[in-house]
């Protein structure tokens, strides 16, 4: 009896102290994770696709972010967070405790680079800028992508993004675009389905810089259209002649266009056909999309530029005549000032 409560008594100290040993050990643990690591000054620091905890914590330890990376480890493995760290750059600030260095990479936002694709560009334009792009990743794809499919705007995007995976995203926000768009058309609109609208909508892209303005050139082709008249855009004549890219004399300067090209019968050339181009010239915004499948009701069907960015419209034949007198004596104007200055 004396020597069972011996026992019991030993086996009571055992606990004690292992217990006791086991408290102090947590809390050396807490300390050393969360306690202000070895960086002297903030880093970026890139977790590849597809990268484990294992190799990413022995790079931590090795590029002195933190002092120990099986203790790392531990503590994701107590979590059961090891596998839920993220891919992507991530900004580690100086002094980052162990702690905080496993946080920012699960529940971190990595750095994002952004990316601007300007409206109203060709998709051979477009894709020159993000193969020149020094963060995205990959070549841009063999196959042909289509004219007028992509959506532009500003992307943001992490690091190791591939060029394929942009393009596929500007052709998916499209796509996501005109299904919200095309049901809300208005029905009166003389294009049938979200491809003529975008085709029209490239027109009008290429005719105005302005998104106010846009508006009210989708309500003028809109008319000419719905009258059976050409739309007679000279952007539909350049892309016949050099697939959107600007035309320029023997001296290397930028011309207008020939009677000849404008006399030139394309797909693309509406002076010379009726209704759409065959294809759209370049990839819309927004802004054109919505005015083409929404324009306001007009009875203008002729515009000529006003010399100051913007467009003076007319509804008849002899008020057209008067604006693009009222433009070229402006433009004589400005002509006569600027060599004044000389």
């Amino acid at each position: 009896m004396k020597f069972l409560k011996g026992l019991l008594s030993l086996i009571v100290l055992v606990l004690v102290i292992g217990g006791a040993a086991a408290g102090a050990g947590w809390v050396w643990m807490q300390d050393a994770l969360n306690r202000d690591g070895p960086l002297a000054e903030d880093v970026v620091f890139h977790v590849e696709p597809g990268e484990g905890l294992a190799g990413v914590a022995v790079r931590l330890e090795q590029e002195g972010i933190i002092r120990s990376a099986e203790l790392i480890r531990l503590k994701a493995k107590l979590e059961n967070t090891e596998t839920d760290i993220k891919a992507g750059e991530f900004k580690i600030e100086r002094g980052a405790s162990m702690v905080e260095v496993l946080h920012t990479l699960i529940e971190g936002k990595g750095i994002l680079y952004k990316i601007t694709l300007p409206e109203g560009r060709t998709t051979a334009q477009l894709l020159k800028v993000i193969e020149a792009d020094p963060v995205l990743v990959g070549e841009v794809p063999e196959e042909e992508v289509a004219e007028g499919s992509l959506l532009p705007d500003t992307y943001l995007f992490d690091r190791g993004m591939t060029r394929a995976e942009l393009i596929q995203l500007m052709q998916d926000k499209q796509t996501e675009l005109l299904e919200d768009l095309w049901p809300e058309r208005d029905p009166e609109i003389p294009v049938k389905t979200p491809y003529e609208a975008v085709i029209l909508a490239s027109v009008v892209e290429k005719e105005t810089g302005r998104v106010d303005e846009q508006p009210e050139i989708a309500a003028l082709f809109t008319t000419r259209l719905k009258r059976g008249m050409r739309l007679e855009s000279d952007p539909t004549i350049i892309y016949g002649v050099s697939r959107g890219e600007p035309l320029y004399n023997a001296r290397g300067q930028r011309r207008t266009l020939r009677r000849s090209e404008i006399d030139t019968k394309t797909d693309w050339n509406t002076y010379q056909i009726d209704g759409l181009p065959k294809t759209p010239i370049c990839n819309p915004g927004r802004g054109a999309i919505e005015a083409v499948l929404n324009p306001p009701h007009t009875e203008y069907i002729f515009f000529v530029a006003d010399g100051k960015g913007g467009h003076l419209f007319a509804k008849t034949l002899a008020e057209h005549n008067r604006n693009v007198a009222a433009y070229r004596a402006y433009e004589r104007k400005e002509i006569a000032r600027e060599r004044a200055g000389e």
